[in-house]
């Protein structure tokens, strides 16, 4: 079951209503882009990640549940993935993102547990 890794964590502190648009995404070993647009809808939250220059202006679709943690103050987001790790994730859909059920399994599949680098089977 993938279901949870599309919401956040009772411990990343992020609070309904936040607008995250413009914030920093750090993964494990650096900086990774800003957050371009996000989801907080119960049960399919995400960011999408504009990475820039990085891996040549690819967006990715994060989960919400990749998050740890959100520093307000500071307007950063940090997941638990390492760069390479988002970089190989599977490519955005923008067209097909919120209404493809194979896209949303293939990126729950991915980041959740037991997946190549999601969190370790519960």
């Amino acid at each position: 079951m993938t279901e949870h890794v599309w919401s956040y964590k009772s411990t990343a502190g992020h609070l309904a209503g936040t607008q995250l648009t413009g914030y920093k995404v750090e993964a494990i070993d650096g900086s990774i882009g800003k957050v371009d647009k996000h989801s907080d809808e119960v049960g399919d939250a995400y960011l999408v990640v504009d990475t820039g220059v990085w891996i040549f202006g690819k967006e990715v679709l994060l989960p919400a549940g990749t998050v740890v943690r959100i520093d307000v103050d500071e307007r950063k987001i940090f997941v638990e993935q390492t760069k390479e790790q988002i970089k190989d994730a599977p490519e955005l859909h923008r067209d097909k993102h919120l209404e493809d059920p194979d896209y949303r399994q293939q990126l729950g599949t991915y980041y959740g547990p037991g997946g190549p680098f999601g969190g370790p089977l519960v």
